[in-house]
């Protein structure tokens, strides 16, 4: 109706006045998530505290996608395999999920809502930025977010570094290397994100981890910016390095995102692009379990439950990455 309206650029309703209800809507947003942080927050400094506990958010956006905007209904698919009872609710390195001090959740960014009253790509960025700080200001609550398509990880990649006061080292395991200048016009496009991201320098060294659909473009782009690419073709020659990084070090931390496609197809059919030739479950949490680096924030992206299996599979796997 906003959209339709602005077309009609109908003299008789004031500018200002839709601009007032977009700030109200987005200021009731983000107190929503303030709130939620708080409260959660409070949960585990009452339990004697944590030194980190991965809190998560959800960030339900697929408009930027250039191929299928399934991502965008992810989040609570993710949430419900978390907690199906086929699995119980302990991580394979003996964390118990159902401790707050672990794990806990604040919620979903109401994209879709914010979306609906006009509400600019620009301003849209902002406030997932803003959403992600709120979290990280409650004490011990790490952001742990999950998408959503790519281009969510530019706004809470400069969340993380804006809030610590400086760049990160980010471990990106992809299909695909997203650091397009602006794909198809879109500079907020998912196949983008991580253009944006050393643009801002918000990342001091980027390593891309799966990639096997890549061109000229994604090369000179990765050059550019000086990101370490590693690519499947080589996987066998890089394995032993990649399976025992250390990362974060003189910079503020580690950052993971993980594009479900980083997986090849046989292990995660439910993704928009599917590029066959990829890594295994085993060899993404050889990567993730033997990582040395102070973890402070994660996104899991791209899961498009459109594409998935009846039975979900794709659902169980995105969660088994979260835990």
């Amino acid at each position: 109706g906003f959209h339709y309206l602005q077309k009609l650029n109908a003299p008789s309703v004031p500018t200002d006045l839709i601009h007032k209800g977009q700030n109200r809507v987005i200021e009731a947003s983000l107190t929503l998530i303030r709130e939620r942080a708080k409260l959660k927050g409070e949960l585990v400094r009452a339990l004697g505290g944590a030194a980190a506990s991965s809190s998560l958010l959800g960030v339900p956006l697929g408009h930027n996608s250039s191929f299928l905007q399934g991502p965008a209904f992810a989040p609570p698919r993710i949430r419900e395999a978390i907690w199906c009872g086929s699995t119980n609710s302990t991580t394979e390195e003996g964390k118990e999920l159902k401790d707050p001090r672990v794990l806990t959740d604040v919620g979903d960014v109401p994209v879709q809502e914010i979306r609906d009253c006009g509400v600019d790509d620009d301003r849209l960025m902002n406030v997932i930025t803003e959403s992600v700080k709120l979290v990280m200001e409650e004490a011990p609550l790490r952001p742990l977010v999950l998408g959503g398509d790519h281009s969510i990880s530019y706004p809470v990649v400069r969340a993380v570094s804006e809030k610590l006061g400086g760049p990160v080292d980010v471990l990106h395991l992809d299909a695909h290397p997203d650091i397009y200048h602006a794909f198809e016009g879109n500079k907020y496009s998912h196949a983008s994100s991580f253009a944006r991201i050393m643009e801002g320098g918000y990342a001091r060294r980027l390593l891309q981890v799966g990639i096997r659909s890549i061109n000229h473009e994604g090369r000179e782009q990765g050059k550019r910016f000086g990101v370490e690419q590693y690519e499947m073709r080589t996987f066998s020659r890089d394995r032993d390095f990649l399976e025992n990084l250390k990362l974060g070090e003189g910079v503020k931390g580690v950052y993971i995102s993980i594009d479900v496609d980083c997986l090849d197809p046989a292990f995660a059919p439910g993704v928009s692009h599917i590029e066959p030739g990829g890594l295994s479950f085993r060899d993404v949490l050889n990567i993730l379990h033997n990582l040395q680096g102070d973890v402070v924030a994660a996104d899991v992206v791209e899961f498009n439950p459109q594409r998935d299996t009846v039975d979900g599979m794709t659902a169980m796997v995105a969660a088994k990455l979260v835990r």
